[in-house]
């Protein structure tokens, strides 16, 4: 059973999962904060919370000084740069656009993988799987919010979201292929605190700051944020450093972020339910793994 827990495809699976819940609660926290503080807030406690888990703060000292530089880039990168990126182009696109674009992230990071990492080059299977999943992503988005007729669409914003997804790209390459200096958790804890301070820092001249009161929901959508930012990147991190495992392959997983956060929707909010469109979608996503998963279960 513990074998079976620590697998790379069931943990692929949880991190999607726990992605997949952040909606709603940013949905609630942005009702009461601005979103680049409530962001910065988010991240700065999720990095705390990996400190009591990693135990040895000696340790987690040594390796953040020796390997400072790296993860002042992740943090730049994988938590400053993307957020302020996503945040840029969701304020600026419909929902339903950003949602597709954002969707067809796994497309992004396997052509970055393509030209840096010389064993994980796309082919017709790869190809194939990335291409129903982001149909798949596109026709749930549809089943639940259709396209604006006649609104105007940014193209800076659609810019801003395209950027998003290539720097996710970069990050997973950064990660995958640095050698086994920084335990991930310690990188993980650094840099979401490294990033999030950051970005509270920068959205004081920019937002303000915030002096209101909040409610008691403001404060369980912040806790359930920081603790699935902490554990999902933790165990996304950790699987990009396995030997074995593609970069490109594993992000074709993030396709079952739209699925499981349809079926929440349903579940959690009472005017969304099932729809056939959705389900569709939700069929061509599986076949998209399915396709995936053949190959890689015959090579290994």
């Amino acid at each position: 059973m513990k074998k079976y827990l620590l697998q790379t495809t069931f943990l692929a699976i949880v991190a999607s999962l726990l992605w997949s819940s952040a909606f709603v609660g940013i949905k609630i926290g942005l009702r009461y904060q601005t979103p680049l503080q409530f962001a910065g807030i988010r991240f700065m406690i999720s990095g705390l919370i990996l400190l009591p888990v990693i135990g040895n703060f000696r340790k987690f000292s040594k390796e953040v000084k020796e390997n400072f530089g790296y993860v002042f880039l992740i943090s730049f990168l994988q938590v400053v740069l993307q957020y302020t990126f996503f945040y840029l182009g969701i304020s600026l696109v419909p929902a339903s656009i950003s949602a597709m674009i954002v969707g067809s992230g796994p497309l992004f990071v396997a052509l970055v993988a393509h030209f840096s990492i010389a064993d994980d080059r796309m082919s017709w299977v790869k190809s194939i799987s990335i291409l129903l999943g982001i149909a798949g992503v596109a026709v749930i988005t549809l089943g639940r919010e259709s396209l604006p007729s006649g609104a105007e669409i940014a193209f800076l914003g659609v810019v801003y979201l395209l950027l998003n997804n290539l720097t996710s790209g970069i990050t997973n390459v950064i990660i995958a292929r640095k050698r086994q200096t920084i335990s991930p958790l310690i990188l993980t804890s650094s840099s979401l605190f490294i990033g999030g301070l950051a970005m509270f820092l920068i959205s004081i001249p920019i937002e303000g700051f915030s002096e209101r009161s909040f409610p008691p929901e403001y404060f369980v959508s912040l806790a359930w944020l920081s603790f699935l930012s902490a554990a999902a990147i933790s165990i996304w991190n950790t699987l990009l450093r396995r030997p074995g495992v593609k970069v490109s392959e594993l992000n074709i997983w993030k396709f079952l972020i739209p699925v499981a956060g349809a079926v929440l929707s349903w579940i959690i909010l009472p005017n969304e339910s099932a729809d056939v469109v959705s389900v569709l979608g939700m069929i061509l996503i599986a076949l998209s793994l399915l396709i995936l998963n053949l190959p890689i279960r015959r090579r290994n």
